[in-house]
């Protein structure tokens, strides 16, 4: 079985049970490293994605989701009732032919429908399975569902996410699905490393929790070796500072001092005394957050952002605006980095689609990054055609 899209993992052959957001991240980010990877669907309503929205896009009675677009390229899509004999026949038949098999079922449910672990290995050893769930697939707590935003507040991220300790936000994107897709791809490479070595398959197991938890970076061991707890500093970093946005005469800029030697160049452009009382070192600073925004607020106050950020740069200190999500993808640093694609969608036609965050290059420096992407597909558009690989005999 194969197709056309080129890269590192050309040869991989992943089927993707998964629904919603984690597990389609997981494969699509597997599908744009060049394997081909099939989607399972419900063959009433397809991934619970084709029905969020809106926006949706495309003619009345043919509209697609760009939630499910977001989530999706680079795959071909199958309808199977898993319930019927034939649904589990055709299954079973990939399943044999698979390298991988991604799923996101609540616990049980895959063992249920006749796919348990034992029956996965004993018609694949070489299988790699990825399992991801909302909190894990043992303890207390297992048998939950698992959401992104209910993730996000059990797993601490929006007690440190927002205006302030009383204000609790999500962050903006899904992130502890995206981020449980991303650790799941991340185990599958590892697995399939080393079943080159081993000629045996395993299973990597991630949650929406752990994938949250893996995140906390130093908030996690500020609690855990110093028993000091994080809390929400709205656009202001706990340990660094100045560190964040800082309003302008007109607009704002955020801007980092990651060392005393960043803080002296903002002092030296800005007029600024870098050794006033509460502002001398970092620490002092990060207890002094009132008096270092208005200070340097006051600073900026006579300038718009555009000067700002000049002058900033000029200084040598880091710093950037505030893009909206137009923007960004109006930006010219980001059409250069490969980070828009043109795909061809079955009902939508040509569209162009973000696209995938890696570029590969050959050690003369040649960009080999993969090439060939498709959009998402429409429910089943590749069915009759894999039912008849299957029956062609194996690969």
């Amino acid at each position: 079985m194969s197709h056309p899209l080129t890269g590192p993992l050309g040869d991989i052959l992943v089927v993707d049970l998964s629904r919603a957001l984690a597990g389609p991240h997981a494969t699509m980010m597997l599908g744009d490293l060049g394997a081909r990877v099939i989607k399972i669907e419900n063959p009433s309503s397809g991934d619970d994605t084709r029905g969020w929205g809106p926006p949706f896009v495309g003619e009345p009675g043919a509209q697609e989701s760009t939630y499910f677009l977001s989530a999706n390229r680079n795959k071909e899509s199958v309808a199977l009732d898993l319930k019927s004999d034939d649904g589990r026949a055709v299954l079973r038949e990939l399943v044999v032919r698979a390298d991988v098999l991604v799923e996101n079922f609540r616990v049980g449910v895959l063992d249920r429908l006749g796919f348990g672990t034992d029956e996965l290995f004993a018609l694949n050893p070489r299988l790699v399975v990825l399992s991801i769930t909302g909190f894990g697939h043992d303890g207390p707590e297992a048998h939950r569902s698992g959401y992104d935003q209910i993730a996000q507040g059990e797993a601490g991220l929006m007690s440190v996410t927002g205006s302030g300790p009383g204000d609790p936000q999500r962050v903006g994107v899904p992130i502890a699905d995206i981020l449980a897709g991303m650790y799941g791809a991340y185990g599958v490479l590892a697995a399939l490393h080393e079943r080159a070595r081993t000629g045996r398959g395993r299973v990597v197991r991630s949650s929406l929790l752990s994938a949250v938890v893996g995140v906390h970076g130093f908030q996690g061991t500020a609690w855990t070796v110093a028993g000091a707890v994080g809390a929400a500093r709205g656009n202001h970093h706990p340990s660094i500072s100045p560190y964040g946005m800082f309003r302008c005469g007109e607009g704002a800029v955020q801007l980092s001092c990651g060392s005393e030697g960043l803080w002296a160049r903002l002092c030296a452009e800005f007029d600024l005394d870098p050794d006033a009382e509460g502002m001398r070192t970092n620490p002092e600073r990060v207890g002094h957050p009132d008096l270092v925004l208005d200070t340097v607020e006051k600073a900026f106050a006579g300038d718009t952002a555009e000067v700002v950020l000049q002058r900033l740069s000029r200084a040598g200190v880091p710093a950037g605006r505030i893009r909206g999500i137009d923007e960004v993808y109006d930006w010219e640093q980001t059409r250069s980095q490969g980070l828009l694609v043109e795909v061809d969608h079955a009902t939508l036609g040509r569209l162009t689609v973000p696209g995938p965050p890696l570029r590969f290059f050959d050690p003369a420096g040649g960009e080999d990054t993969p090439t060939g992407h498709t959009a998402a597909p429409v429910l089943d558009q590749h069915g009759a055609a894999v039912r008849a690989e299957l029956a062609g005999g194996p690969r």
